[in-house]
């Protein structure tokens, strides 16, 4: 399957200023196959470490941390000869090794004719531990996400429908209405199945999402597990009912996160760890809300109100325990859910695309779900689940603050008028 990440790879294996890679993100988000394929194509071979499956590995680097050193004895372990410039050396599950991720300084500084990638499900966390040694500046970072809706559709085998939705939404020109209402029914897919590789691979060649939510059942029980391995004892519970109360959140006409939902008399200095927590695994996405549209947007962020996202639509269907049926034809017994639901899928496809996402209130209480910084403007993204495209509170925003445009995503068609560019919510991985 085809992942943007491979572009980047490319960028970086050819840079002249390329720095030992280390690449993060959520359990199975599809790091490892990621690496592989792109060492398996671009490079002579790959020497490949993994250093959950071989614990004893750790103890290589024990001793010394030296390129000169490592270099021999990694080759005798991979069973084949390291080469500079023509070997890719893959470390994985790299948090379990901390000595491994501080040997990224010394091939940066030392053997840089080494190309290096290392890869780590819960990164965030365990560089977030005072013990870790984290050789910043040594090397370069990247973040994979679950495929987007893009990915997803090119899985399918929709390399044209692909190409013809970036050229209207580059146009503002409407999609025919077959090759438009097809595109809605492979977004409203996308939510049921979501992005994680392994899932998509089971639905391309099934079709079935019996043994889609298995597979995803299966990577909600990992992440809980990850959550008592990889935490402080005290912190377990806390986390656990965070992440199970995300979906309750998303269900209230007020997606904005409450700690008084979690339990009665909650309050941010009993969860925040464990919110952090969640956050540095990749699991959910944190974004808040701004006091003040100016730039730099960061400054301006009001660090007490927030919402939280998480990182992929068909395990937030999973875990809600929706049905299948209802999601691809929008049953209305999902309107309490429909909206969240849409707004996690925009903010998913946003943070793939590399923006930090905010949102907007006023002081009367008109929202807009989504403010970005798109080409150095600050523009104000307004989300609709069906094609309902009133958005009263958008009005208000661009009164007070005349940004150059706003976008809405709904289920129409492609359009721009009065300064709003309509994109259907198919094609929000365009933005």
């Amino acid at each position: 399957m085809y992942r943007k990440i491979t572009k980047y790879f490319q960028e970086w294996k050819e840079s002249p200023h390329r720095k030992p890679l280390i690449l993060q993100g959520a359990r199975q988000v599809g790091k490892t196959y990621s690496i592989l394929e792109f060492g398996r194509t671009h490079y002579d071979n790959v020497a490949y470490f993994n250093f959950e499956s071989n614990p004893k590995l750790s103890d290589t680097f024990s001793e010394s941390i030296n390129p000169d050193y490592l270099i021999p004895i990694l080759s005798h372990i991979a069973g084949q000869t390291i080469i500079k410039e023509k070997t890719l050396i893959v470390f994985d599950e790299v948090q379990l090794c901390e000595r491994a991720l501080t040997s990224l300084k010394y091939f940066y500084e030392e053997a840089p004719e080494y190309h290096i990638i290392v890869a780590g499900s819960l990164l965030g966390v365990a560089v977030n531990r005072d013990k870790f040694s984290f050789p910043v500046g040594k090397v370069d970072m990247k973040t994979l996400y679950p495929m987007d809706m893009e990915e997803f559709m090119l899985a399918l085998g929709e390399d044209s429908l692909v190409e013809k939705i970036k050229e209207c939404f580059a146009t503002d020109t409407a999609m025919p209405s077959a090759l438009h209402n097809t595109a809605l029914r492979l977004y409203r897919q996308y939510l049921v199945v979501g992005g994680m590789p392994e899932c998509v691979v089971q639905y391309v060649n099934t079709k079935d999402h019996i043994l889609v939510r298995h597979t995803q059942s299966n990577i909600l029980i990992s992440y809980l597990n990850d959550m008592s391995k990889y935490n402080n004892l005290n912190e377990i519970k806390k986390t656990r009912l965070v992440y199970d109360n995300i979906t309750v959140q998303l269900s209230k006409k007020n997606t904005r996160f409450q700690y008084k939902l979690l339990k009665k008399g909650g309050r941010a200095s009993e969860f925040e760890n464990a919110i952090e927590w969640l956050v540095l695994s990749g699991i959910v996405s944190q974004i808040y809300k701004l006091e003040q549209i100016k730039k730099p947007l960061e400054n301006y962020r009001d660090i007490d109100t927030f919402k939280v996202y998480v990182s992929d639509l068909g395990l937030l269907c999973a875990k809600k325990d929706l049905i299948p049926d209802d999601v691809l034809y929008m049953s209305e017994e999902l309107n309490d859910f429909k909206g969240g639901m849409v707004e996690n899928y925009v903010n998913s496809q946003l943070i793939i695309n590399g923006y930090t996402t905010y949102y907007w209130e006023s002081d009367r209480g008109a929202e807009v779900d989504f403010i970005i910084q798109r080409n150095g403007k600050i523009i104000p993204i307004e989300v609709k689940s069906a094609d309902n495209t009133r958005a009263k509170s958008l009005k208000i925003y661009m009164d007070a603050y005349k940004p150059d445009y706003a976008i809405k995503l709904s289920t129409m068609n492609f359009g721009f008028e009065n300064s709003k560019k309509t994109v259907p919510l198919y094609a929000a991985f365009c933005i």
